[in-house]
């Protein structure tokens, strides 16, 4: 594990069912399919040999349909299911080696976790609510409600404190939810599609708010949503699962320029691409282009290799010259009309 890497799993496993490890076994060795290891064991795959790796500070987004295994396989990160195989690592510990005590303790001091369902005690005010895992980490009473009223006013709240959980609005209570992760000051949020039981509006209000509280606190975060516009939104790299597997990781512009297959394609054709894909993914290398057509001229505009294709399109509608592709200051590549709109139409980077 690499010191930017906090989470990585290893070839993990989870098979539901009397005889899980029988059932992983005859998958090895004969290549069952999920339905076939349905018919013969009476089993359900719910992960199926995922690895994955996520970095200090990344949110990571892992999304997929329903039964997609996405939320299953969260509730590995920190053993609230036990993996039939695999390893898992947080921060340098191996997860799977901790008794029920450390795990306890691994839990409550290492991760948060938000659920869609808010999940708040009713008897409890919002204040308590939020320095809940303090006080199971068994912090001084008045030093546990000072730092869940800081939290407290990071998230908005600081005036809703004495209030009870049913004279909050849905998404004042999730904030309450992600307040309360936040309280123990986890390395490691896991957040199982907090945002999807809310109305839309409030929805993308709640995802600004926890942009930029990302920005602030600089959290790694594992996302899981069925909603790809709100993993492009906000996550830096996604993961898309089908069947328990991991189908394809990569950015949002990774993904939309290439998908690995036609689920993907599929699953990404109603994103706009304006947003999501830049300069250096519709680019033409600089000295491939002047060989082929001569110089560009000398009024052509220059971008940043990570301006936004939606940008590039306003640019060229302004003006009818090539528009050159910088890096530190260097040229790099040329945007042509022509590439703009093959890359609008076709979705696929120029070759």
């Amino acid at each position: 594990m690499s010191d930017d890497t906090v989470i990585e799993l290893s070839n993990v496993w989870k098979i539901f069912g009397a005889q899980p490890e029988v059932a992983l076994r005859a998958i090895r060795d004969e290549g069952l399919t999920k339905p076939e290891v349905l018919a013969q064991f009476n089993a359900v795959v719910g992960v199926a040999d995922v690895s994955l790796t996520v970095n200090r500070g990344e949110i990571f987004c892992i999304m997929g349909l329903s039964g997609s295994g996405k939320s299953t396989l969260v509730r590995h990160f920190n053993r609230l299911l036990e993996p039939t195989a695999g390893k898992i690592e947080i921060e340098g510990t191996d997860v799977m080696a901790l008794g029920p005590k450390e795990l306890q303790v691994f839990r409550n001091r290492k991760i948060g976790m938000v659920f869609q369902n808010f999940a708040l005690m009713p008897h409890r005010s919002v204040l308590d609510n939020v320095a809940l895992p303090l006080e199971i980490r068994q912090v001084a009473k008045n030093e546990r409600m000072r730092q869940a009223a800081a939290i407290l006013d990071i998230v908005e709240l600081g005036a809703w404190g004495s209030k009870f959980a049913h004279e909050l609005s849905g998404g004042m209570q999730q904030r309450v939810g992600l307040a309360r992760a936040l309280a123990a000051n986890p390395d490691v949020l896991l957040m199982d599609e907090p945002f999807s039981a809310l109305d839309p509006l409030i929805r993308r209000q709640l995802q600004d708010e926890f942009i930029r509280l990302s920005k602030i606190l600089k959290k790694t975060t594992v996302f899981i949503t069925h909603d790809l516009d709100e993993a492009v939104r906000i996550g830096d790299r996604i993961a898309i699962m089908r069947d328990g597997k991991m189908i394809q990781t990569g950015t949002a512009e990774d993904i939309v320029m290439h998908p690995a297959d036609d689920y993907v394609a599929d699953f990404v054709a109603g994103i706009s691409r304006l947003k999501v894909v830049h300069a250096h993914a519709v680019m033409q290398p600089l000295d491939a282009y002047i060989a082929k057509n001569g110089p560009v001229s000398a009024d052509a505009p220059r971008v940043a290799e990570q301006e936004t294709l939606s940008n590039l399109i306003n640019l060229a509608i302004d003006q009818n010259d090539e528009i050159l592709v910088a890096s530190e200051g260097v040229d790099r590549g040329v945007i042509t009309r022509a590439d703009l709109l093959r890359t609008v139409i076709e979705g696929t980077e120029v070759s």
